[in-house]
């Protein structure tokens, strides 16, 4: 597994790292994921789970860790959390600090079985996020069906945001959407200072992006580092900290 942080830019601390699979070779997830099929779906997706944990908690990860799962190999949400619930008690990972996201774009046919998946996560403290969203056609359904605690906006609509007021239009609507719906929204794909600041004077606090680090393979980012991300910045919109402590200097 590698890790990339999720930057809390109004504290200016790390507030999650989302685990990412690699191959044996260090082969990136497209390249492991173009292997999965319906016979190993499962088996993948737990080896996954169980691997994520298993791994932040030997590397020392202090901060919530974010899943990616396949809802489709989900059969029976009660039995198949089982594994994750295990493997959090040996290795004395909190659930609460467990964060599981799914595609916005995920094709499950099963009327109301994300909503299941959902709520059965919930009951234990886990938390969850619709990933990518934006690059499907069905995200304000989930919105209202699922209750979801994050939503992570796809790096489609964040990309060049600085320098596209359409974009910009779609992302302060959807951020103020979510706000009014208790929904966190996360910044995924933040590659340039211009795109920081374009997602923060949109009210978006939580960033994801190589703008502070590509994923690490078994290692976490550290608080520390998030000032030495940055070399030049062009105004102050970029400065960490929320609007008052930026006033107070």
């Amino acid at each position: 597994m590698a890790f990339q942080p999720i930057v809390d830019t109004a504290r200016g601390k790390v507030f999650a790292h989302e685990a990412l699979v690699r191959g044996p070779e260090g082969e990136g997830a497209g390249h492991v994921l173009a292997m999965v099929n319906d016979e190993n779906r499962y088996s993948f997706d737990q080896t996954c789970r169980v691997t994520a944990i298993a791994t932040a908690s030997r590397i020392g990860m202090e901060t919530p860790l974010s899943i990616n799962f396949m809802p489709n190999a989900v059969y029976e949400p009660a039995n198949c959390i089982k594994a994750t619930l295990r493997t959090a008690e040996r290795t004395g990972f909190p659930l609460d600090r467990i964060i599981f996201e799914f595609t916005e774009s995920e094709d499950v046919a099963e009327t109301g079985k994300l909503q299941a998946i959902v709520e059965e996560y919930a009951r234990h403290g886990l938390r969850t996020a619709i990933d990518d969203f934006g690059a499907g056609h069905s995200g304000l359904n989930k919105l209202a069906d699922l209750k979801p605690d994050y939503v992570k906006l796809d790096m489609a609509l964040t990309r060049n945001l600085d320098k596209d007021k359409r974009r910009q239009t779609i992302v302060s609507h959807t951020a103020q959407m979510c706000r009014e719906l208790g929904i966190t929204v996360i910044a995924e794909g933040i590659e340039t200072v211009g795109e920081l600041a374009a997602v923060r004077d949109l009210g978006i606090d939580l960033i994801q992006g190589y703008l502070f680090s590509a994923p690490r393979l078994e290692a976490v980012y550290r608080d520390s580092e998030i000032l030495k991300a940055f070399v030049d910045t062009p105004d102050n919109r970029c400065a960490f900290g929320d609007q008052e402590d930026r006033a107070a200097g």
